[in-house]
């Protein structure tokens, strides 16, 4: 009736007209508000906390009285006493409507609550997860009522939550009835909500209101690093966050290494599958035992790797992956059980893989497709994921490629001579005196250069111990700039490069980093093998870049980010210098952090995002690198530092890289070509 009182909900300003007496988590509810509940509206789990508003809203043409709302109750009394309310709140599924009312309903009461994610860009994830806690109450059996326990608790999900179908896996027969009996007919359920392909199914039961939570696992599985980050399903809080090396690194440090054992040892898969599984479940152990969460509460579990680490994880052999044209067994996204994967979580743990892109760009790369949303972008966006294998997006609203570039571990500090994983005592940043040509440098676990007189004292418990992957970048990029290293890539003599730290190394020359060998420390210095693994490492970074740029038809992009697990530790000045990314404006080159572990995270804590993600990959388009001609060519061009034939306009405007060349036919052929001379490009 038009004389019901009006009923405004902030902030999302939906209204309508109840009858005298509705509850306000009623009306919420018949509005399609926000507002959440595990309850069900019997007062006990406190989530549907309102703020009313009284006075004068022109905004919203009411006035709200004082008595808008019943009287506070027993039932608000009671949890006030219990927990506390913080003032002018209630409770939503207590107070009701008896007059024109304006209702604020706090971002910690809302079903889908925004979770802010810590990183450079801040972004928020909607938290809307795949599996929730249900309070019902169930109709006790009588001689006249013959159904099963099973069925009344599935009635009592449909008719108290309008949860239809529900399923349940053996495990929670067998020891349904007597919790039903605990609880004295009220129970807490977990329940998997399902999608397109599967019902909803009962995951956990506990007796009565149950007033803890789940949690769920959201893992990047790298070829080098596996990374998780335990989240609680409830508020999508990151409770805990653990990695470890890749298990499987001693079949080979990069990909087509694994590929390779797989094929040359009749049951090498295997051993492959079966050593990332037991690595899974000590990473598992590891985060729940520094959260203090029992295993047994993981729900939820979102993979995402690339196609290699996909196949072994599922026990798939990948030799199809290691021979063109490179066919993945399902390219889908994967919804499985975690007993399918022999992990030791929760007995009917669900398990949810992303979609892969093609044969070389896996379901990590989808993931940072999620995060990073180049399909939404207005300018012109490129999406570099670096890692043992590369995953580069080019794109905006009107279409996105991708293409994958075998970069090597060298971007992560292997194959390097002083080089090692990120971790305290890892040598960071880098510059060098522009006079002296001697380095200064931090580590991990310091903020202080090494040219200060306290840094001794400040890494005494870890030292200096090598070089990771952000530190070899600024090391060989300072060496170009300051001409310790040529555009070739070769080291001059101590008299060529006027450095004293430069020294003779065989048939080449090196470059002394650090020397701790007094203190029992390492010798830390840079090698021209070195030198050449980053060479090829940003080349073939660079030229699947230049490989989508030529696709779409332009020569530059108006953004960059660079993603992966070092991506916000990478300078974009030093990054440019060695040509690692196209030439860009350095405010334009922004670091995503590791965007496939946000994107996998995304997916475990909204369920829709799966579909999002699921429709965006078919949408992106692949190039294969390996059959593209030019390819090879831009890979050869990229090899210089930066480039034998781009121009890198904006980088010259910035700094000033010596010319000058060191191989024996003297001085400089200014374009730094490995062949000596610039090379035509082809129309």
């Amino acid at each position: 009736m038009t004389d019901d009182p009006l009923v405004i909900f902030t902030p999302s300003g939906k209204r309508g007209r109840f009858p005298v007496g509705t509850a306000i988590l009623t009306a919420a509810r018949q509005l399609g508000v926000d507002l959440d509940s595990v309850c069900g509206g019997r007062g006990i789990c406190s989530k549907c906390q309102i703020s009313p508003g009284y006075g004068e809203f022109s905004k919203h043409g009411v006035t709200v009285a004082k008595d808008a709302l019943s009287p506070w109750n027993a039932v608000e009394a009671r949890y006030d006493e219990k927990r506390g309310l913080k003032e002018g709140r209630r409770l939503g599924c207590q107070a009701t409507v008896q007059g024109d009312v304006v209702i604020d309903v706090p971002a910690e009461s809302q079903v889908h609550k925004q979770v802010v994610r810590k990183r450079a860009e801040l972004r928020d994830i909607t938290l809307n997860p795949s599996t929730k806690l249900y309070y019902v109450e169930v109709e006790e059996p009588d001689m006249h009522d013959p159904s099963g326990d099973l069925e009344r608790l599935r009635k009592a999900l449909l008719e108290q939550w309008e949860l239809d179908e529900v399923a349940a896996d053996l495990h929670i027969l067998q020891k349904m009835q007597p919790i039903l009996r605990k609880g004295g007919w009220k129970v807490t359920v977990a329940v998997h909500l399902g999608d397109h392909e599967n019902k909803p199914r009962i995951m956990h039961i506990w007796p009565g209101f149950y007033e803890g939570t789940i949690y769920g696992v959201a893992v990047d599985l790298g070829s080098t690093t596996i990374a998780a980050h335990l989240c609680d399903l409830q508020t999508g809080e990151v409770v805990a966050s653990s990695g470890m090396m890749n298990p499987q690194i001693r079949f080979g440090e990069d990909l087509m290494s694994r590929v390779s054992y797989s094929m040359m040892n009749p049951d090498g898969a295997n051993e492959m599958t079966v050593a990332v599984r037991e690595g899974m479940n000590a990473l598992f152990t590891q985060v729940g035992t520094d959260a203090n969460v029992d295993k047994s509460l993981i729900v939820d579990v979102v993979f995402v790797c690339n196609p290699v680490m996909h196949h072994l994880l599922l026990g798939i052999d990948p030799f199809e992956l290691g021979q063109a044209p490179f066919a993945l067994a399902t390219s889908n996204a994967m919804r499985l059980r975690a007993d399918d994967l022999d992990l030791s979580i929760h007995p009917s743990a669900r398990v949810y893989l992303l979609p892969c892109i093609a044969g070389h760009v896996g379901a990590d790369a989808a993931a940072v497709a999620l995060s990073e949303s180049p399909n939404t972008s207005e300018d012109l966006l490129l999406v570099v994921d670096v890692g043992t294998n590369a995953e580069i997006f080019l794109g905006n609203k009107e279409k996105v490629l991708a293409c994958s570039s075998p970069t090597g571990p060298a971007f992560e500090g292997a194959q390097i001579s002083s080089g090692q994983r990120a971790a305290p005592g890892a040598i960071e940043r880098v510059e060098i005196d522009p006079l002296t040509k001697l380095p200064r440098f931090k580590v991990i676990g310091s903020d202080l250069w090494s040219d200060d007189e306290d840094f001794k004292a400040a890494i005494a418990s870890t030292g200096v111990t090598g070089i990771c992957g952000s530190g070899i970048i600024e090391m060989v990029a300072e060496m170009r700039m300051h001409g310790i290293v040529d555009a070739p890539g070769l080291i001059g003599t101590p008299e060529q490069t006027g450095s004293c730290a430069v020294f003779a190394d065989g048939r080449t020359n090196s470059y002394l980093v650090y020397d701790g060998t007094a203190d029992g420390g390492p010798k830390i210095t840079v090698t021209n093998r070195d030198i050449r693994e980053i060479q090829m490492a940003k080349a073939a970074l660079y030229s699947g870049a230049r490989l989508l740029m030529d696709k779409f038809g332009v020569d530059k992009v108006d953004r960059v980010v660079l993603a992966g697990a070092f991506g916000a530790h990478i300078s974009s000045k030093h990054a440019m210098v060695l040509g690692m990314i196209p030439d860009a404006p350095l405010d334009k080159v922004t670091s995503a952090g590791n965007a496939a572990g946000t994107g996998a995270r995304i997916a475990l804590l909204n369920r829709e995002a799966r579909a999002e993600i699921e429709e965006t990959v078919r949408n992106i388009h692949k190039i294969e690198t390996a059959i593209e001609p030019r390819f090879q060519e831009h890979f050869v061009n990229a090899s210089a530092m930066p480039n034998a034939v781009e121009p890198f306009p904006i980088l010259n405007s910035i700094v000033t890289l010596p010319t000058r060349t060191f191989n024996t036919g003297g001085s400089g052929n200014g374009g730094g070509s490995p062949r000596g001379g610039r090379r035509r490009r082809r129309d």
